[in-house]
């Protein structure tokens, strides 16, 4: 078995447990918003369908990137491409640098066939410009899976704990400009659960970047995940940042305020319709969730199915007592701190 594949397993197996998640939350849980008693609404004619890059969702949602390059990873992407079909949700796939590296692992990211219609993203790390990765890699991914768009993630955190990880992130956003500049498809940036500041995120849109996903702390601990896997690293490092990172609340804020009228992801601990709600209305575009897909689709795709569900209701529901028909109309709802 090749190290790349090991690895993808020992993610897997990794991520669910509370163990290895971020000490702190998204950030959410200190907004509110304003109950009205009388919304004047059908709650059965509230529509949550948005339009981002071509494509309608009925849901402004993303499962996000998760896994791939092993057969477990090949499965649970089949789970979850078909709940993004019957849920008219996007779906993003995990790192394909396996695939790039070795193309027998290609088969464990092609997932158009279970979702011919969804809005669907390819993923390399952003750090592989780095080391070797370039354009044609970048339009291999995205033409292995024929994606309507390209990720890049950002996780300096995770490869310096990893064992085998990539730590030169110098010049990298000249490169991530040329992607850009010369990619089919449109580029969007996103971190792996530390969170995005403005600056950064300012940076990135001027390169050229289509949407950025801020994805803040509330999720998996990265620095957990890969000490257990590195016997090099000791333990009480790992506990030490825990509790490291932006709060996706917080970033989403400061992103928003300083790149208005930008598309901004908002990732990072978004377990519930309320949280989607609640960003949403502080600015973000769409939303997106990748622990709590990967745990359901570990067990059925029934409960792929059951969380789909969950967060749709919730989100109707909020909507409904906050008198918000339609999502353009969530926008313009406020929120207050208490």
């Amino acid at each position: 078995m090749s190290k790349l594949k090991e690895r993808k397993i020992q993610h897997i197996a990794l991520c669910p447990d509370p163990a290895n998640h971020s000490l702190k939350s998204n950030g959410f849980e200190q907004y509110k918003f304003e109950h009205c008693a009388l919304p004047e609404l059908d709650f059965d004619s509230i529509d949550t369908s948005v339009s981002f890059l071509g494509k309608t969702l009925s849901l402004p949602l993303i499962i996000s990137s998760l896994t791939g390059g092993c057969t477990e990873g090949q499965e649970i992407n089949r789970k979850l491409a078909k709940a993004a079909q019957r849920y008219k949700i996007g779906f993003a796939v995990g790192s394909q640098r396996a695939a790039i590296v070795d193309r027998s692992c290609q088969n464990t990211f092609n997932v158009r066939k279970f979702a011919p219609d969804i809005l669907l993203f390819a993923n390399l790390g952003a750090i592989q410009l780095n080391y070797g990765f370039a354009i044609d890699e970048c339009q291999r991914a995205v033409d292995m899976i024929e994606a309507d768009a390209l990720i890049l993630h950002l996780n300096p955190l995770q490869e310096i704990f990893q064992p085998e990880g990539n730590k030169n992130f110098s010049g990298l956003l000249k490169k991530i400009e040329k992607i850009c500049s010369k990619l089919s498809s449109p580029v969007v940036v996103k971190e792996v659960g530390y969170g995005i500041n403005s600056l950064v995120a300012e940076k990135l849109f001027q390169a050229g970047v289509s949407a950025v996903d801020v994805s803040g702390s509330g999720s998996v601990s990265w620095s957990n995940v890969e000490t257990e896997r590195n016997p090099n690293i000791q333990k009480r490092s790992a506990d030490i940042f825990k509790d490291w990172g932006i709060t996706t609340a917080q970033a989403l804020k400061d992103v928003t305020l300083r790149c208005p009228n930008s598309a901004i992801i908002a990732g990072g601990g978004i377990k519930t319709g309320v949280d989607v709600a609640k960003a949403i209305a502080m600015g973000a575009t769409l939303c997106s969730n990748a622990s709590d897909f990967l745990k359901a689709a570990m067990m059925s795709e029934q409960e792929v199915d059951k969380l789909s569900e969950s967060i749709e209701f919730e989100l109707k529901a909020a909507m409904f007592c906050i008198s918000a028909k339609n999502i353009a109309e969530l926008r313009r709802k406020s929120l207050f701190v208490g």
